[in-house]
């Protein structure tokens, strides 16, 4: 009588622990997880949307390093002639943009460091930017050749420089 009381307390009316655990264990197999059809399914619809997504995001990424190509020349060009008025004529051919990052031996009022990394006068595709003193188009040109590293071109492959 006294494990009846005890049972009767620690489980409510109709209520047996051990029941249901055999009971979730009945469970059919269809129930207990995704079957490889569907599986496959959503691996497809995946696969669509990353087919549909992928170029788009690839232009976009291509379009912003075109724009921060531009914005960067633009500065490098400003640097350049805060550096003439610092020495007097812009840093000859040899010593190209490192000049403005490092003195050059020629340099008699050199007021830099005028850009704080050398990575500052690399272009968003990793190559140094291309410095022409006398220009062709200007007194001085700073320029990239964009992703293909070749003259000319359109998009991502676009020249781009100061002029």
């Amino acid at each position: 009588m006294r494990t009846a009381r005890l049972q009767a307390c620690r489980h409510p009316a109709g209520h047996n622990p051990t029941a249901a655990r055999r009971a979730n264990r009945r469970r059919p197999a269809a129930a207990a997880g995704f079957t490889l059809l569907e599986l496959l399914v959503v691996l497809v619809i995946l696969g669509l949307l990353a087919s549909v997504t992928a170029p788009a995001v690839a232009r976009y990424l291509g379009g912003a390093k075109v724009d921060a190509a531009k914005l960067q020349i633009q500065n490098i060009s400003t640097t350049l002639d805060m550096y003439r008025l610092d020495t007097g004529s812009y840093p000859s051919p040899q010593d190209g943009l490192k000049a403005l990052v490092q003195r050059p031996a020629a340099a008699q009022r050199w007021n830099g460091p005028y850009l704080r990394k050398p990575d500052m006068i690399k272009d968003p595709w990793g190559r140094e930017y291309q410095y022409r003193t006398p220009g062709e188009r200007a007194e001085v040109e700073v320029f990239t050749l964009g992703a293909d590293n070749a003259t000319g071109g359109t998009g991502e492959n676009q020249d781009l420089g100061s002029w």
